[in-house]
């Protein structure tokens, strides 16, 4: 059993903070903004629930952070009531947030100046992934600081794998987004395609998801995509925050991405039919609209 702090309970943290506490068997103190959602963590797990990220840090021996983009990591993890400052010397600082490769060093930086080792790990699976302990977690950090941290992250994940150093985490993430990006617009033109041909998509999906056009996207989304029901997965808000530092990136080491950018559009046009909290295969309401 460790000592673990989680900071940040959203539809992410909240779940993989109980595995950490309920499967992992951990000591585990918690902090979130609002600190209401800390209590309720409390109330269904144990465990204790601090005022601030450095309190929440103060003696554990692994730190996770799980928030909404850059500044919200800055926010939690630096100055004089961030993570770094309650944490001791030897401790891990493990941030699952998906965030740019560029961030995930500024903590990185700070740690190391406190004697504290920083691994950048995103997460892929959405909610219901952290609510079933099965996410994959893509790390960027030192090899023995992975080592040591594994264990740990493997309470609420089937896959954890060392990319490269700070920030391999992150640029891994990407790509995991631009390869989304591309299968879900695939899958919904292909759904889009077969209803105006007159066909069952049922039928459709049940031959050709057993050859070289299967995925997790058509096993698990085309028939919610047939129904139009778009709840049921990662928001369109945050595709595009993703995408975002994509793009960014992409900017910065001269990749080329038509697809991606093309995508991200067309998430925007489905932000401005009020789908902002739709999940990504949503990307079919706008060729229906």
């Amino acid at each position: 059993m460790a000592k673990v702090a989680f900071i940040g309970l959203g539809v992410m943290g909240f779940p993989m903070a109980g595995h950490l506490k309920e499967k992992g068997g951990h000591d585990v103190a918690v902090y979130n903004r609002t600190s209401a959602k800390a209590e309720e963590w409390v109330n269904k797990h144990g465990g204790r629930s601090a005022t601030t990220p450095a309190d929440a840090a103060r003696d554990a021996d692994f730190v996770f952070t799980c928030v909404g983009n850059d500044d919200d990591l800055r926010s939690v993890t630096l100055g004089e009531t961030g993570a770094i400052a309650g944490m001791k010397a030897g401790a891990v600082l493990i941030d699952n947030t998906t965030a740019s490769a560029e961030v995930a060093r500024e903590p990185y930086d700070a740690a190391k100046d406190r004697g504290i080792d920083f691994i950048d790990a995103p997460v892929s699976g959405g909610q219901a992934g952290a609510e079933n302990g099965v996410l994959t977690v893509m790390c960027g950090g030192d090899q023995d600081v992975f080592d040591r941290a594994k264990p740990i992250i493997e309470a609420y994940a089937r896959m954890v794998g060392l990319m490269g150093p700070v920030g391999a985490g992150q640029l891994t993430k990407m790509i995991n987004q631009i390869c989304i990006a591309g299968l879900v617009q695939g899958l919904a033109e292909g759904i889009h395609f077969g209803k105006k041909a007159g066909l069952d998509i049922e039928k459709v999906v049940e031959v050709i998801s057993k050859g070289a056009a299967g995925s997790w996207q058509m096993e698990n989304r085309h028939k919610t995509m047939d129904q139009g029901r778009y709840d049921f997965g990662f928001a369109v808000d945050w595709m595009r925050k993703d995408l975002g530092i994509v793009l960014a990136e992409a900017r910065r080491n001269g990749a080329k991405l038509p697809v991606t950018a093309l995508v991200d559009q067309f998430y925007g046009d489905v932000q401005s039919m009020g789908g902002n909290r739709w999940d990504t295969s949503s990307l079919l309401a706008r060729l229906e609209k």
